[in-house]
């Protein structure tokens, strides 16, 4: 792979069924340079990685494929411009930027248009590119509000379908009912072969069925013809040639029909206008569904703040300020008010208040947040309840907590699943094929079929064009994907790379990282025991001080238990940090060792001395210390970490789902049992070193196991990698999350059996999408061929085969959505 391409993501027009995905794909992976081809129909867009920005070869490809990509207008607000010869070094300099499409640059507004692909994100280069001429830019329309462009997007194609639905159905209605209504009704067939004619009917319905093909019909035969002629056939194709089929014999039938042989003339003007109308229904209802299926991406932009109040000025005369987030810089102070959305990630300075941060974690209790904490966190898009709280920005922009779960959420949609890879193999074939099998069944009807041959031959060949329609087949996967992994969010779960979503599944162990992922991660003081000789303030102050110096949770707390007794801390020197086992320092002319028994024999000290009282302390589930003062063992020390309260519910639950549960740590195998019992974990894996993590992971897998691990520190990362599936805690560190495919935004480890549980519904939901699409397809091509006919005298007319078709991919889009209603599965206690 190559370590310089970049990841882009385009939005692709012309994408009707799954055949189009593969044709995308193909047309991307001909650029030389193009890795990781991933094209989603659901979402419309095709994302790659390629060594360029320049994009240039690719939207070229898409072209010349039949299915440009989408573009959109950036609007920068330039400065500095004051002539003519401005507006043209502004251009140049924007027209420079690879991927640029068209630029317009106003020196009476003092605004630069920039037409880019749509999802190319070129902002920053453009405002770079700009500021490097010589004349500083900011986007006036900063894609925090990208939602605001493909609403109108996805209005203006709902708009579009509905208007040429209405047109279709208007005209279509009256042929519709004089035709079906003449052959039901012999009165109505009378009155109007006695007031209009044969003749004048058959023409009306050529008017009428003419507005509908030309009309609405029309954008089957601009996607449907160019696809033909490339030697690429879509479901455009198939409607095109369909419709054009029924509504051509039905022109030669009315103006000449001496062409045609004896008892032969029929009209299908019907069929044709109707086919059109229904599959314009079908679509109709899709670009709907398919809204909805996206709703959890909008949801989660709509959290954002448009305006941040901004302190500016003096610490004794400070001036609040409203302006838009985008203009939010580092650093800068931030007044929120009770009901007001948090605009961006920060530190609290000052206040104290309730924060609902229900769209970060899916809990719905509000969170206390109080400045009288250090380094209290606050999360863009959550909002506060009451009180006000002034805090500094640390994150703004794409790095704002809330942008990257849109990012994680958006790539996880737009990821495909292996299943996926069986299904685009069969739908980049199968419009070939059912052409084929339709000029067959046309073939066969013609050579061995009743009179009149010719009619019924075009009558079963167009029911097999119009049947076959591979749309269903397409979306079945990508819809169910984006649908889940919304729905995963919603709940706090973010699935960073939807195959994930596969995969977890199939798991069956679970192995569990102790320290801040089955426990709390803010171990408390709880023994002290000194040897003889030794006074236990005296001790603890010393390895307090040593402690400072240490990041581990287990020094925080030996640390604030001498705090508490209000013990004067030095300043050690020589400090080290022993790997897995301890630490080491100088304090006040004393030598000092702290750390595991395996560091005490390893410093040639026997800490059986305190036997009796590890034994106890391990029994209790309690991590037993040693401190070492001038090469003598001096005192024995016990810190528990207590359990989160939500770890025995999470793990009776995994285990009554049929999975093992495994802990791995580097406590001694005493106490690391201790905590086993307690919370009924089958395996244990005690005194991992923390390099050890990947050796006992890949252990597990070697006993035949489908491995998750479940951890929250950097120390974990290299695990999280190797195991089968890695599962972050989102309250532990960016480093963690980095190496992880499925994110808990939460620390409720009830929300790993809930993980599983959606990934297991969701690939049950896209195995009956994917059933439902190609048994349809099966079951129905042969009928709609007539191999019924024979022995039941059985037709499939097209107009009901354009109705089954529209049907099915309404219903699996419906079946997709019915994963929005999904519950997590019921708590074990």
């Amino acid at each position: 792979m190559n370590t310089e391409a970049q990841t882009f993501s385009l939005a692709v027009s012309g994408m009707t069924c799954g055949g189009c995905v593969g044709r995308v794909e193909k047309a991307l992976q001909a650029v030389a340079g193009t890795e990781d081809v991933s094209v989603n129909l659901a979402t419309g867009k095709a994302s790659f990685r390629y060594p360029s920005q320049d994009l240039q070869p690719v939207l070229q490809a898409l072209a010349d494929a039949g299915y440009p990509a989408r573009t959109e207008r950036l609007e920068l607000a330039v400065e500095g411009m004051n002539c003519g010869s401005c507006v043209g070094r502004v251009e140049n300099a924007l027209r420079a930027v690879p991927g640029v499409v068209s630029v317009a640059v106003n020196l009476a507004t003092q605004r630069a248009v920039v037409e880019v692909p749509a999802g190319s994100d070129l902002g920053s280069a453009l405002e770079n590119a700009s500021s490097a001429a010589g004349y500083p830019a900011s986007r006036h329309n900063d894609s925090a509000f990208a939602q605001d462009r493909e609403r109108e997007d996805r209005e203006k194609q709902l708009t579009g379908l509905r208007r040429a639905l209405v047109i279709a159905a208007v005209f279509t209605l009256p042929i519709f009912v004089l035709d079906m209504g003449g052959h039901f009704i012999p009165a109505f067939h009378h009155w109007l072969m006695a007031t209009l004619g044969q003749q004048t009917l058959h023409v009306l319905f050529f008017v009428l069925a003419s507005v509908v093909q030309f009309g609405p019909g029309l954008r089957f035969y601009r996607h449907g013809f160019p696809a033909l002629l490339r030697g690429g056939p879509d479901m455009n194709s198939l409607v095109m040639l369909g419709t054009s089929a029924a509504w051509g014999y039905s022109v030669v039938a009315t103006f000449i029909p001496q062409v045609l042989p004896e008892g032969t003339v029929h009209v299908y003007f019907e069929a044709s206008a109707v086919i059109i109308t229904l599959i314009l229904v079908g679509r109709y209802l899709e670009a709907i569904a398919r809204g909805r299926t996206s709703e959890a991406i909008r949801h989660l932009l709509q959290l954002q703040a448009r305006t941040a109040r901004v302190l500016r000025g003096t610490a004794t005369q400070l001036e609040e300020e409203d302006i838009p987030v985008e203009q939010v810089q580092l650093g800068d102070r931030i007044l929120v008010r009770p009901g007001e959305t948090i605009p961006v990630d920060g530190t609290l300075l000052d206040g104290e208040a309730w924060v609902d941060e229900s769209m970060v974690t899916g809990e719905p209790v509000p969170v206390h947040k109080s400045a009288q904490a250090e380094n209290t966190e606050l999360v863009g898009g959550t909002v506060l309840k009451n009180g006000s709280l002034t805090f500094t920005a640390t994150h703004i922009g794409a790095d704002t907590l809330l942008a990257r779960i849109v990012r994680m959420v958006e790539e996880a949609q737009g990821s495909k699943l292996p299943i996926q890879a069986l299904v685009d193999k069969v739908t980049l074939v199968f419009v070939p094929v059912v052409m084929a099998l339709a000029l067959l069944t046309l073939a066969v009807w013609l050579v061995f079929g009743p009179e009149p041959a010719l009619t019924l031959a075009l009558v079963n060949a167009v029911a097999v064009l119009i049947i076959a329609c591979p749309c269903a087949m397409g979306l079945a996967t990508p819809t169910s994907i984006m649908v889940g992994t919304g729905k995963a969010a919603e709940l706090g779960i973010l699935f960073r790379r939807g195959e994930a979503l596969q995969t977890l599944r199939n798991v069956d162990l679970i192995a569990l990282d102790k320290t801040g992922t089955l426990t709390l991660g803010q171990p408390e003081l709880t023994d002290l025991e000194t040897a003889t000789g030794f006074a236990e303030d005296q001790v603890l102050q010393a390895v307090a001080a040593v402690e400072r110096q240490s990041e581990h949770p287990i020094g925080e707390a030996i640390v604030a238990a001498a705090k508490a007794r209000g013990l004067t801390l030095q300043e050690p020197s020589q400090f080290e940090s022993v790997s897995g086992m301890g630490v080491s320092a100088d304090v006040a002319g004393q030598a000092l060792q702290i750390g595991a028994d395996r560091y005490m024999r390893q410093l040639g000290l026997d800490p059986d001395l305190f036997r009796d009282t590890a034994e106890r302390l391990a029994d209790e589930g309690k991590t037993p210390l040693y401190a070492a003062i001038d090469g003598k063992i001096a005192a024995i020390i016990a810190v528990s970490d207590p359990i989160k309260d939500s770890t025995p519910a999470a793990i009776q639950t995994l285990k009554a789902a049929g999975l093992q549960v495994a802990m791995i740590t580097g406590d001694n195998r005493r106490t690391a049992e201790a905590i086993a019992r307690q919370l009924g974990i089958d395996t244990v894996m005690a005194e991992v070193m923390p390099d050890g993590k990947v050796d006992a992971i890949k252990q597990l897998r070697a006993e035949g196991n489908r491995v998750a691990f479940v951890g929250d520190g950097i120390n974990d990362a290299p695990a999280l990698a190797e195991a089968d599936i890695g599962i972050a805690i989102g309250t532990g560190t960016d480093i963690a999350i980095e190496a992880a495919e499925v994110v808990l935004m939460s620390g409720d480890l009830r929300n790993v059996p809930t993980a599983i549980d959606l990934s297991r519904a969701t690939l049950r939901n896209i195995r009956q999408n994917l059933f439902w699409a190609f048994a349809y397809n099966t079951a129905l091509i042969p009928v709609a061929a007539g191999v019924l006919y024979p022995v039941a005298g059985i037709l499939l007319s097209p107009v009901f085969a354009a109705a089954a078709m529209a049907a099915s991919s309404v219903c699996v889009l419906g079946n997709a959505l019915r994963l929005k209603r999904y519950r997590a599965p019921q708590q074990t206690t």
